[in-house]
C-alpha cells in the first residue's frame, strides 16, 4: 500500500534533493514525498544536472559539502530569476556559512543534522512565497523607472541607464520591488522581510542586510552614479530616487 499523503501539495511542485549521503537523501525524500511533493534525488552536481534535464525542479535542497563541484558553486549557477528555489544544508552551521549561501542566492539555509519537520516547514514557506499572488500589475504599471533605471515587473527584468540587463536572483528582485513600490520612505528590516518575502517569512534580518549589499553592488557595478539605497542608522533603509510607473 502506498504511503498516504498527510497534507496536500500541488502535484507540480517538484523537489530535487542533492546530497552525497544516501541515508540522508532517503530520509528527506521519503518524508517530503509523504507530504505531497514529488521528489527526486542526486548525489552530486553531475547527477543534479542530469535530473534537471529530465525535469526542472521547483526547489532544490542542496548540501554545501559535495564531491566535485561544491554546493556554493552550484547555488551560484542556480540563482536566476527563473531558476528553482534553493534551500542549502550544511554540517558546519556557522552564521558566516549562512550569509555566504544567502549572498549567492539561496532562499533559505538549515544546519545539519536537521529535523525533517523543520525542513518541511522551510520548504512550504519558500514555496508559499513563490505562489503568493502579487498586486495586479496594471494597478502598479508594468514597469517602474527611477534614476534612469527600468524595472520590468512582468518580465522580472532590470535595465541599467545604459540599457544593460542586470541579472537579479528572485530574492533580489523581490527586494528591489519592495523598494520601488515604497520610495523615499524609511523601511525597517522587519518591513522589508514582510514586503519581500511575505508575512509568514521566518528568515532572519541579517538576510536582508546581505541581499541589500548584493543589490547595491550590482547597481553600482552596472553604472549607477547615484546612491539608490541609503542606510538610515538604527532605523533601516531608504530608497532615495523618485519612481514613475509606466506600461
Amino acid at each position: 500500500m502506498p504511503n498516504p499523503v498527510i497534507e496536500d501539495a500541488p502535484p507540480q511542485e517538484h523537489i530535487l534533493v542533492v546530497d552525497d549521503d544516501p541515508g540522508l537523501r532517503d530520509v528527506i525524500s521519503e518524508f517530503l514525498a509523504r507530504h505531497g511533493f514529488e521528489v527526486e534525488t542526486a548525489a552530486d552536481g553531475r547527477e543534479m544536472e542530469r535530473a534537471m534535464t529530465r525535469r526542472r525542479p521547483d526547489l532544490v535542497v542542496l548540501d554545501l559539502m559535495l564531491p566535485g563541484e561544491d554546493g556554493l558553486a552550484i547555488c551560484r549557477r542556480l540563482a536566476k530569476p527563473d531558476g528553482p528555489a534553493v534551500i542549502m544544508l550544511s554540517a558546519m552551521g556557522e552564521e558566516t556559512d549562512r550569509i555566504v549561501g544567502l549572498e549567492l542566492g539561496a532562499d533559505d539555509y538549515l544546519a545539519k543534522p536537521c529535523n525533517p519537520r523543520e525542513l518541511l516547514a522551510r520548504v512550504r514557506a519558500v514555496m508559499r512565497r513563490r505562489r503568493e499572488p502579487r498586486a495586479p500589475e496594471d494597478a502598479l504599471g508594468a514597469a517602474c523607472e527611477f534614476a534612469g533605471w527600468r524595472l520590468d515587473l512582468v518580465r522580472h527584468e532590470l535595465r541599467s541607464p545604459h540599457g544593460v540587463v542586470v541579472n537579479l536572483s528572485s530574492g533580489e528582485f523581490s527586494l528591489l520591488r519592495a523598494f520601488v513600490e515604497r520610495p523615499q520612505r524609511v523601511l525597517t528590516r522587519d518591513q522589508l522581510l514582510e514586503f519581500a518575502r511575505g508575512p509568514q517569512s521566518d528568515a532572519f534580518d541579517r538576510a536582508i542586510d546581505v541581499q541589500i549589499s548584493r543589490l547595491r553592488r550590482k547597481l553600482e557595478d552596472s553604472g549607477g552614479a547615484v546612491e539608490l539605497i541609503r542606510t538610515v542608522r538604527s532605523e533601516g533603509y531608504l530608497f532615495t530616487p523618485k519612481v514613475t510607473r509606466s506600461s
